[in-house]
C-alpha cells in the first residue's frame, strides 16, 4: 500500500502549496506596490505552476496505481481530483495569467484587480487538492 501513502504525500504537498499561496504569498503580493507586484508575478507564477502541475501529476499517478492495487474508489476519486487541477489551471487560471502578463508594460494598475481575481480562482484549485488529500487519507 506504498502507492496509497505516496498519493497522500503528493496530494498533501499540492494542497499545502495551494494553502501557502492563498494565505501567505497572495496577501504579501497584494501588499506590494503595483510595479513590485508585477515584478514578483511572472517568476512566481511560472515556478508555482511547474511545482503544482508536477505534484498533481504525481498524486494522480500514485492514486491510480493505488486504485489498481486496492480497488478502493477513494483512490480513484483522489487521483481524478488531483488531475482536475490541470484543466482548471488551463481554462480558468491561464487566461487570467496571460492577461496579467500582457498588461504589465502598459497598464500596471489594471493588473492589480486581475491578480486579486486570480487569487479568488486559486481558492477553488486549492479546494480540489484538499478534497483529493482527504480522499487519499480516508482510503488509508
Amino acid at each position: 500500500m506504498v502507492t496509497g501513502a505516496l498519493a497522500l504525500c503528493f496530494a498533501s504537498a499540492l494542497a499545502g502549496s495551494g494553502l501557502y499561496l492563498n494565505f501567505v504569498e497572495q496577501p504579501a503580493r497584494l501588499a506590494l506596490d503595483d510595479a513590485a507586484l508585477l515584478a514578483e508575478w511572472a517568476p512566481s507564477d511560472r515556478r508555482g505552476l511547474a511545482l503544482m502541475a508536477a505534484l498533481a501529476l504525481l498524486a494522480m499517478i500514485a492514486g491510480l496505481l493505488a486504485f489498481k492495487e486496492s480497488g478502493d474508489l477513494r483512490h480513484l476519486g483522489g487521483a481524478l481530483l488531483a488531475l482536475s487541477t490541470w484543466p482548471y489551471s488551463l481554462f480558468a487560471l491561464a487566461p487570467l495569467n496571460n492577461q496579467i502578463l500582457s498588461l504589465a508594460p502598459r497598464d500596471i494598475g489594471a493588473a492589480r484587480a486581475l491578480v486579486r481575481q486570480w487569487g479568488m480562482l486559486e481558492y477553488a484549485q486549492t479546494a480540489l487538492a484538499v478534497v483529493s488529500t482527504a480522499l487519499f487519507l480516508g482510503a488509508i
